[in-house]
């Protein structure tokens, strides 16, 4: 596989199993390449944590501890990335997915929706230029979709680089300004 990316909001689609969040995890530093080389802004991701404060990733898998409430969540990732008013941030973050009536309630009691809105939250917190999203949109409800769907083309505009992995073709088409199609660990096709 081989692209680059530029800013603006960039749909990663394919089947599961193909790739994509592989993809996503090596972008993000978690994985080491096995071949080739992962590079943002220049620097190779893997080994390197500071590449962490350009980038705000929405993993899949849930990595959200339950007993925490929404808030204390986004806080500590404030925290965690050195982030100087780290209340304030977090609260910023909330408001911008749309999360402030349940942000001190235990994410536990969270739909699947919710618990993606505060993975979004905690992404953003730090105010990346680069976003990793991994199928951000399960769980959703119509109402979220949209509103997950405007929020990211108003970063998108603002300059921020947008990844975001989807097996559905219509979320793909509706969001992303190019499409890049994974399959089987290979690029098969790139484009809009």
């Amino acid at each position: 596989i081989s692209f680059a990316l530029g800013s603006g909001v960039t749909g990663l689609l394919g089947p599961n199993g193909a790739g994509k969040s592989t993809l996503l995890h090596l972008l993000a530093g978690l994985l080491a390449p096995s071949a080739g080389t992962v590079r943002i802004q220049g620097r190779p991701t893997f080994g390197d944590p500071s590449i962490y404060r350009d980038v705000g990733l929405v993993p899949e898998r849930e990595a959200v501890p339950g007993y925490l409430t929404g808030h204390a969540f986004v806080r500590l990732n404030a925290v965690l990335q050195g982030v100087v008013d780290s209340d304030a941030a977090a609260d910023r973050a909330i408001a911008t997915v749309d999360l402030v009536d349940a942000a001190h309630r235990q994410i536990r009691t969270y739909s699947k929706g919710m618990r993606q809105r505060a993975k979004l939250a905690a992404a953003l917190v730090h105010d990346p230029r680069i976003l990793l999203l991994d199928e951000p949109f399960n769980g959703m409800d119509p109402r979220q979709r949209l509103h997950m769907m405007d929020l990211l083309r108003s970063l998108a505009a603002q300059g921020r680089v947008i990844l975001f992995s989807s097996h559905i073709l219509e979320e793909v088409e509706r969001l992303a300004e190019a499409v890049l199609v994974v399959y089987a660990g290979r690029l098969a096709a790139a484009g809009d």
